[in-house]
């Protein structure tokens, strides 16, 4: 995760020697582990996906919330649980990033949960396709103590915005942005960090130089040009763009693609963080996103329970030996390196 000067400064000042000191554990175990290609595991995450709602607005084509293809139950997390969560992990705990699948801010409560967190000195995340940042919204993420608001800009006009973003209306995201950062300058607030994500995409990717220009304009902190995963990729797909360095995958010889990012046998999501579901199911990572590699349940089990169990250490152990005989590793174009 990349920091901005101001942004890192934030994120410092929310370390404590507890924490610090998990995060060594961490760091060391994930290097002993694949040294001596067994699962050795030290500490707590230092990271962790909690899923806000998995209710979306937008109907995104290669989102499983925009496509409506979950066979998990949709819902919204709940606010009691989500404090239980945090009560057990928040003195290790350094970031929370508070998205998986859906839209944050269909939540209810989601807003209350993110003050919750930020008054246990936990560095909050999240990711917003911006629709839901009213005048009102965005005073409360200021109040809030977000520190860092993501949110999906994936064209600089409505015809090239709505061609990803089905059913969005870009103005309305755009205004949004405007309001946070109006809200941000009246409160004298340093924090949230606001990024505009832009996921390049073929019908998008001559636009590039302009997200930069209406970022600028807005005064939004940071552009971040994001590559788009792909399903249905083998044979081309008209998302991927044609710009080879925002693209996950390559063509071969005979015309067939595949991912670039070459499959090595360890991840260091396994040892620094998880996805926690709405509904409290623990799960290995982000791209596991219909919550098919089940590892535990925190209605039923702890968290630290959970986290050294023998379903965990035998997903770690299968990784070790072969990631790409997991099925959610195969379309993985994440880093395996610590800070990468």
């Amino acid at each position: 995760m990349a920091f901005y000067k101001n942004d890192a400064f934030n994120f410092l000042s929310k370390m404590t020697p507890r924490r610090i000191n998990n995060a060594a554990k961490v760091v060391s175990s994930f290097y002993i582990s694949k040294w001596l290609k067994k699962p050795i595991q030290w500490g707590k995450p230092f990271t962790i996906s909690i899923e806000p709602t998995t209710a979306c607005n937008l109907k995104c084509p290669e989102c499983p919330s925009g496509l409506r293809a979950f066979t998990r139950p949709t819902g919204n997390l709940k606010e009691d649980f989500f404090k239980k969560t945090i009560g057990e992990l928040h003195k290790t705990l350094m970031y929370l990033i508070f998205y998986f699948q859906g839209e944050p801010y269909i939540n209810p409560k989601f807003l209350e949960m993110v003050k919750h967190a930020s008054d246990k000195g936990i560095y909050t995340i999240t990711s917003t396709n911006g629709h839901f940042l009213n005048d009102e919204n965005a005073r409360k993420t200021i109040e809030s103590g977000l520190d860092r608001l993501i949110i999906s800009v994936d064209g600089t006009t409505q015809e090239t915005y709505e061609n990803y973003r089905i059913a969005g209306k870009l103005e309305s995201v755009l205004q949004g942005a405007r309001n946070v950062v109006k809200w941000k300058k009246e409160m004298k607030s340093k924090t949230p960090h606001i990024i505009f994500q832009f996921l390049v995409v073929r019908p998008n990717e001559h636009q590039i130089p302009e997200i930069y220009k209406l970022a600028d304009e807005i005064g939004i902190d940071e552009v971040k040009l994001k590559t788009a995963q792909v399903y249905d990729y083998e044979h081309g797909n008209d998302l991927i763009p044609t710009i080879s360095k925002y693209a996950r995958y390559r063509e071969n010889a005979d015309g067939t693609f595949s991912v670039k990012n070459k499959l090595m046998n360890h991840c260091w999501k396994l040892w620094h963080a998880c996805v926690i579901t709405w509904d409290g199911l623990v799960v290995p990572c982000c791209f596991d996103k219909d919550a098919q590699h089940r590892l535990g349940d925190l209605k039923q089990l702890s968290f630290s329970q959970i986290w050294q169990s023998e379903p965990y250490q035998q997903f770690r152990t299968k990784l070790l030996k072969g990631r790409k005989e997991i099925d959610i590793c195969t379309n993985c174009t994440e880093g395996c390196k610590v800070f990468e």
